[in-house]
């Protein structure tokens, strides 16, 4: 565990552009504390988070940010059940926030979240006009967000996509950003929030790890990856990654149900896998009870028709190659 941490991750090219993001060159801070490996997995379960070296001007301008965007969310419309949209990047590399953005956008116009929507992410290459992604943020959003909703008729659709190991997912921003989310702090900062109805849907290597946990009657919950697999297609330069691509560029503009949109993405996910020879990433779905009796109102608002799918596709049998080893010791994807 300390050795991928401490592993260096791989640099993205620079390039001459106020939008580009900032690359990874410096190691991944061991964020564990204790003697002991009980002591070290409870203070990574903790969420722990670590920001170093931002000017207070992009401290001051992330949290005008912020604000002005939770501040423009529409509240709770009574005798409706609204959805809440939230989709965060949490690592700097553009392809997560690329794929934020999108995703905002089709998980808003499926399930009619106009002002309702939020994305946090960092510069992609081409803009940087968004509230970055952090542990921190998220958690305040998510608490601004249950402030707002109606526990008993609403319904949060989160959307995560970032780097994960098996402790949960990272952040990872530059050379300035690193934490880890936990299932376990994930499902604090829902329940310290109220957010009881759920739909989560989560990008990144190992992600099963948040099943167990955040699995139950009122929560929809779908992963890239098996706890103990990673998954692929999060290249810098890349529009997507495999699995968000084939769930959210592909089955969710569709007018399915998210069962079946799951369905869908799994065996496209699984088809990309085998043909360039990837050990499968075998993509989680668990779908509680409760979950499936509010879904069929909140996907009522989808749009009758498909839209096309924007943006390069994850899975090009002339590029895709087997996964580097530096990227594998990193505990990201590939």
């Amino acid at each position: 565990m300390a050795a991928l941490l401490a592993a260096p991750a791989l640099s993205q090219s620079s390039a001459p552009n106020p939008n580009q993001p900032p690359p990874h060159t410096a190691p991944f801070p061991d964020l564990g504390s204790g003697e002991s490996r009980a002591e070290r997995r409870a203070s990574f379960e903790a969420g722990p988070e670590l920001q170093r070296g931002f000017s207070a001007a992009h401290v001051r301008e992330q949290r005008r940010r912020l604000d002005s965007a939770l501040a423009a969310l529409r509240p709770h419309t009574p005798g409706t059940s609204d959805a809440y949209v939230l989709t965060i990047a949490l690592d700097s590399d553009p392809v997560f926030a690329r794929e934020a953005r999108e995703a905002a956008r089709v998980l808003a116009a499926r399930y009619g979240a106009e002002g309702r929507t939020l994305t946090l992410a960092g510069p992609d290459g081409v803009r940087d006009d968004a509230p970055h992604g952090s542990i921190t943020a998220l958690v305040l959003a998510l608490s601004h967000v249950g402030s707002l909703m109606e526990p008993s008729e609403d319904v949060l659709v989160l959307y995560t996509t970032s780097h994960g190991l098996d402790l949960g997912l990272a952040y990872h921003y530059g050379d300035t950003g690193y934490g880890i989310l936990s299932p376990a702090r994930l499902k604090a900062a829902l329940e310290e929030a109220g957010i009881r109805r759920r739909v989560l849907i989560l990008s990144a290597c190992y992600s099963g790890v948040f099943v167990p946990l955040l699995s139950g009657p009122d929560t929809a919950i779908l992963t890239a990856a098996a706890s103990t697999r990673t998954s692929f297609g999060c290249a810098a330069e890349n529009d997507w990654t495999f699995f968000g691509d084939a769930l959210i560029n592909r089955a969710l503009r569709q007018p399915v149900a998210l069962e079946e949109a799951a369905r869908q993405a799994g065996r496209s996910v699984a088809e990309w896998e085998l043909k360039a020879r990837f050990l499968a990433s075998l993509p989680q779905v668990s779908i509680g009870n409760g979950a499936k009796g509010w879904l069929p109102q909140i996907e009522a608002r989808m749009p009758r028709i498909a839209s096309a799918p924007v943006g390069k596709p994850a899975f090009d049998p002339a590029t895709t190659t087997a996964p580097v080893v530096a990227e594998k010791a990193r505990g990201g994807r590939k």
